[in-house]
């Protein structure tokens, strides 16, 4: 006996529902205690029906035959102590009795429980199967709505491209004026450039709602923000918005494709410029920092190189903040809280896209009332070129 409410023990010890198993030993201690100070009164043997329905809440077969076993035992031991003559056989048959309660109780409480698990588990496959099937709504809804991009962007790529190669054209000849001074000669030549970045965009990119692959070279950030806020100074100045830069000491060198992470860069500023009023601020700060355990891992599944290190580009605004409820969605396409004809709701996305496509994330983090801050971060290129050659060293 001491041996079987060991292995009781152990079990249940082991058993997740530990708290209503201990409760149900006890009870079924405090009955056996019952019996042997009573043993001619066979109505306590029916008390162990309730350690019965409690172990069955723990929905463990092996745990019920055990309980059901040591109810029996217990409920026989009665049998032990000294009767009246004429007796014994009558308690025998009343034992008997009790332990076919005992059995029929411990069967249709296990079943029923069993039954609820059944229902518990259909359930719960449910609300996953819900889950996933809202997930691939929303893909579908977002693949419809990129597939009408691409079809307007095919049909509209013709006739923006013929004024713009028509404008280009009469800038240069702007530029070769005699009388344009240095300084005009200057912003003439960033129009020239941007006009040819936009036709390069028109007839390479907005041809398909996918972002290319990025065409990588070795860059220095340094060199994108400088280009970026000469171009992007005019309208600041004209909204009275300062416009700063903390480029930081050390040199930070990236793998990547120039005019894309331009692209992103601009759309970064041009919604910064959006959110901000008279006397505000933004800056973009350059920084480093060590490289979070998800983004080990994603590249570790990737088959990439490790790095310790992400090269940090901010852009941090003073201005009005977006609401929470705004926040959760700004990565989805054609989200844009602008007026229609403003903007596309497609800046931020394609933004993502671009920097998850060199290695990198985007995030974002913004308190209303107080400002935004963007972040990107991107693979360290001299680890990254360290990675890599090790990964060529190992193939030979």
């Amino acid at each position: 006996m001491p041996l079987v409410l060991r292995q009781f023990t152990r079990i249940a010890g082991a058993n997740k529902h530990s708290l209503v198993l201990g409760g149900s030993a006890a009870l079924f201690l405090l009955i056996v205690a019952a019996e042997m100070v009573a043993p001619a009164n066979v109505v306590g043997a029916y008390g162990f029906v309730l350690p019965i329905l409690l172990v069955a809440t723990a929905r463990n077969r092996r745990l019920m035959l055990l309980t059901v076993a040591l109810c029996v035992v217990a409920t026989y031991i009665g049998l032990l102590r000294p009767t009246k003559p004429g007796r014994f056989v009558s308690a025998v048959i009343n034992r008997t009795v009790v332990v076919g309660v005992l059995i029929g109780v411990a069967y249709f409480a296990m079943t029923r429980e069993e039954r609820k698990a059944r229902e518990e588990a259909a359930r719960a496959e449910l609300l996953r199967a819900n889950a996933q099937l809202v997930e691939v709504k929303d893909a579908l809804s977002r693949s419809e709505r990129l597939a009408a991009l691409g079809f307007l962007a095919s049909s509209v790529a013709h006739e923006v491209g013929t004024p713009l190669h028509s404008i280009a054209w009469h800038v240069q000849s702007l530029g070769e004026e005699p009388s344009v001074t240095p300084e005009m000669k200057e912003k003439i030549a960033i129009i020239d450039t941007e006009l040819s970045r936009v036709v390069r965009i028109i007839t390479e990119k907005l041809s398909s709602t996918r972002q290319p692959k990025p065409a990588p070279s070795r860059l220095q950030l340094e060199h994108l923000v400088q280009s970026v806020v000469a171009l992007m100074e005019p309208p600041f100045v004209g909204k009275m918005v300062r416009l700063r830069m903390d480029l930081g000491a050390e040199t930070a060198v990236v793998w990547g494709d120039l005019e894309q992470l331009r692209q992103v860069l601009v759309n970064l500023l041009t919604n910064a410029l959006a959110a901000t009023r008279s006397g505000d601020e933004v800056v973009l700060v350059l920084g480093r920092r060590a490289a979070t355990f998800t983004e080990l891992e994603e590249r570790r599944l990737a088959g990439e190189p490790p790095i310790e290190t992400m090269v940090t580009l901010t852009v941090r605004d003073t201005g009005c903040g977006i609401p929470d409820e705004h926040l959760k969605r700004v990565f989805e396409p054609f989200f844009t809280t602008k007026a229609v004809g403003d903007g596309t709701g497609l800046g931020l996305f394609l933004s993502r896209e671009i920097v998850v496509a060199h290695g990198g994330t985007l995030s974002i983090e913004s308190v209303l009332g107080k400002g935004t801050m963007v972040v990107i971060a991107l693979p360290s290129y001299t680890e990254l070129a360290t990675g890599m050659a090790a990964g060529t060293d190992g193939t030979h």
